[in-house]
């Protein structure tokens, strides 16, 4: 038999063995005529005998409830998943998980319920921040009217997301009029409030995107400036809408990846603003998209895909987008699920989501996930042929290298 170098053993002597087994199985082909080490690309593609246990399907949660599952939001932090949603619109939850296909799974706490009164119902979308040293929470909630919808933050009182957390009342602009979907960012070292919002007290359509300065993440210090309006036709279908913002930051870069047109339409669709320089709060420093860079494929059976979070795999090395969609023509809020897919970048730094992956394909789980395999041929100048790794949790690889 080949030698076997172990190089890291964090693993229970059972668990090992199993896995080990199954990879002497797939090296000598299963005790067919071939070996199946012949047919692993340099990719990193492995044999169909470990495949299954490196892939996902969506949705990774299923539509639940009147309104489906919506507006996903996920941080990747501490090496698990941490998913917040809202409870039936009266209530805050956060799950975790170690695998982002789990999420959907993993046991929801909740961690705050609304009072009556003006933010005690339709609590919509909150989103889930590490700021500043502090977990926070951001959602928008109204008293039962539509018309008045803002937007409020919880801090954590600990380091544990799932634990309590303290009301910190309404994050405002003087000027304070209809707002939802609100998030933090950060540039040259300071925070901005983006939100989506109405231009007067009762103007409804059109939702426009918004800017402000805060002087922590619960306080906006300063005017609010629209840096976007739904002025495109792809922006407009239903409604004309820009909603459910989006951070990533690269190469000094910051890219608000936004939703457009109605939620409720197959028309639901990803737009993206890039500043790449000058007065933030300045419209003219944002450049938007031509056309939605993520939007409908009927012929994958996915529509309406939009209010997305971004998160990493847990090695670091993948950029993944997770998203809701809609599986049949004309589905509505009742048929969103959860899909989450990996991304790329494109030669001028923007990004490359590509096109919305339909349910029940097979995705590759993202890079390092908990229990993962990795085989694939060694460099040249490492002795041996084969690596095969395998992550125990996402601090930790095992591999082992057959010579």
């Amino acid at each position: 038999m080949h030698s076997a170098r172990l190089s890291l053993f964090p693993l229970g002597a059972a668990w090992l063995l199993a896995r080990f087994v199954v990879c002497l199985f797939a090296l000598a082909g299963c005790g067919g005529g071939g070996s199946a080490a012949s047919a692993v690309a340099l990719d990193g593609t492995v044999p169909q005998a470990v495949a299954a246990g490196r892939t996902f399907v969506n949705p990774i949660v299923p539509a639940q409830g009147s309104g489906g599952s919506a507006d996903p939001s996920i941080v990747f932090r501490d090496g698990y998943y941490h998913y917040c949603r809202s409870l039936d619109g009266r209530a805050i939850g956060v799950a975790k998980a170690r695998r982002l296909q789990d999420i959907g799974s993993a046991p929801m706490v909740t961690v705050w319920t609304a009072p009556a009164g003006a933010y005690g119902e339709e609590v919509w979308a909150p989103e889930l921040q590490y700021l500043q040293g502090r977990w926070i929470i951001y959602f928008a909630a109204s008293d039962g009217q539509n018309v008045n919808h803002r937007m409020y933050a919880l801090a954590a009182d600990s380091a544990d997301p799932q634990q309590g957390y303290t009301f910190k009342g309404k994050v405002a602009a003087s000027v304070d009029s209809w707002a939802i979907d609100g998030l933090a960012i950060e540039s040259a070292g300071a925070l901005f409030y983006v939100w989506s919002g109405w231009r007067g007290p009762t103007d409804g359509f059109p939702q426009v995107t918004y800017i402000a300065p805060m002087s922590d993440p619960w306080t906006i210090s300063g005017e609010r400036h629209e840096i976007s309006a739904p002025e495109l036709g792809w922006e407009q279908s239903g409604a004309p809408l820009q909603e459910g913002a989006s951070v990533l930051y690269r190469d000094g870069r910051i890219h608000l990846v936004y939703s457009a047109s109605g939620s409720w339409t197959d028309d639901y669709a990803l737009g993206r603003l890039t500043y790449s320089g000058g007065d933030i709060l300045d419209r003219a420093s944002w450049v938007k998209s031509t056309q939605p860079v993520f939007t409908k494929r009927p012929d994958l059976g996915t529509f309406g895909p939009g209010h997305n979070t971004f998160v990493t795999s847990p090695d670091g090395t993948e950029d993944w987008i997770v998203y809701h969609a809609i599986d049949t023509a004309g589905g509505g809020w009742a048929r969103r699920s959860i899909r989450a897919q990996r991304f790329d970048w494109n030669a001028d730094g923007s990004p490359r989501f590509g096109d919305p992956v339909g349910v029940g394909v097979p995705v590759r789980e993202p890079s390092g996930s908990l229990g993962s395999l990795d085989l694939r041929r060694l460099p040249e100048s490492e002795p041996g042929g084969l690596l095969l790794r395998f992550a125990a949790r996402p601090e930790a690889l095992v591999g082992l290298a057959f010579a």
